[in-house]
């Protein structure tokens, strides 16, 4: 199961029995990887989306994780920081947002005073990155208390570690600009930290080569995520996760248009998942070809909690509802019918 934003997070952004249904609901997904939850307040982006830094929310997890192990599923926690990709109205004291240069992203985000126009944000100092190590860092070790069986790092779809990762976000002459070694730095690092807590092999990383989400855009995108895929394997953390873009021409190597997905898995020694839309078919073809270990499902997975059984016995799918996917309560959240529900329905 992809990790999906649905902005449901109770009183002081912590879970509650609903969230834990939901992912209880769920808990015949090979893997559940959570919700993008937030390792710091400086961090939010999004109204209602979770954390893991208070006690409550800590506990609210730990209600989730039970749930899901008492129903027999596995669940990882995806660490989130959105960097630039926030607004002043969602930070403490109205602070800037924070990013690796000066570049605001283009157009608006939701707030809970509705649309708002990017910021510039603020630039990080150098020695105010090694304390965003140290927010994953807690992160992850408030995830293990909470009971989770592995975490993934967001270095994904144009949030604090992407900013970093790309040339159009990031324009710092430091240590951690210029070259694509100095851009890695600090993904790195924070894998490097959090696997001073929780053993490698129950860590992933999420990376979006290619993708344009949050106006992203690197120059030379098969040699700065080929970089980060092959170091990571070095790491020998247990899986790389790639969106693949939807663009299928944004991603080249050696000047031709070429699957992410299938080339960061030549450089990466380790399990790689791929999500971009997959269905039935084309998710059994994308892992017959060899190119991917494990395929990631979302929107099916919103619609359908028993997806996995649905697959097996060719029954159809409930289409999703769009217009419920962000916010409210139990429409469009929990209350999709799982197929034995249906079945008994009709007798």
């Amino acid at each position: 199961m992809a990790p999906l934003t649905r902005s449901r997070a109770g009183e002081g952004l912590a879970p509650t029995e609903i969230n834990a249904t939901y992912y209880r609901q769920r808990a015949s997904a090979g893997l559940i990887i959570t919700e993008a939850t937030h390792v710091t307040p400086q961090g939010i982006g999004y109204p209602f989306t979770p954390g893991i830094g208070t006690p409550e929310q800590i506990a609210g997890w730990r209600q989730v994780t039970d749930d899901v192990h008492e129903a027999g599923g596995k669940i990882s926690l995806q660490l989130w920081h959105v960097g630039r990709g926030s607004h002043p109205s969602m930070q403490e004291n109205d602070a800037l947002p924070v990013a690796p240069s000066a570049v605001a992203p283009q157009g608006k985000l939701f707030t809970y005073d509705g649309m708002k126009e990017f910021v510039t944000p603020r630039v990080l100092e150098t020695s105010e990155v090694l304390g965003i190590v140290e927010y994953f860092r807690t992160g992850a070790r408030n995830a293990l208390a909470a009971g989770f069986d592995g975490i993934e790092i967001h270095g994904a779809n144009g949030y604090l570690l992407d900013q970093f990762l790309q040339d159009s976000t990031n324009k710092r002459t430091d240590e951690y600009g210029g070259s694509v070694e100095n851009r890695a730095h600090l993904l790195l690092e924070v894998v490097e930290a959090v696997t001073e807590v929780w053993v490698k092999e129950r860590v992933g990383v999420r990376l979006s080569p290619g993708g344009a989400f949050n106006t992203m855009h690197v120059s030379r995108p098969a040699e700065t995520f080929g970089y980060v895929a092959e170091r990571l394997g070095r790491l020998g953390i247990a899986y790389l996760h790639v969106i693949e873009p939807t663009d299928k021409g944004a991603y080249k190597v050696e000047g031709e248009a070429f699957s992410a997905t299938k080339h960061l898995k030549s450089l990466f020694e380790g399990t790689i998942i791929t999500a971009q839309g997959y269905n039935f078919e084309s998710g059994n073809a994308v892992i017959a070809s060899g190119d991917v270990d494990l395929v990631a499902f979302g929107k099916f997975l919103i619609a359908n909690p028993d997806l996995p059984m649905r697959f097996q016995l060719g029954a159809p799918l409930n289409e999703p509802d769009a217009l419920t996917f962000y916010g409210g309560h139990e429409r469009g959240y929990i209350d999709y019918p799982v197929l034995e529900l249906e079945i008994a329905a009709t007798n």
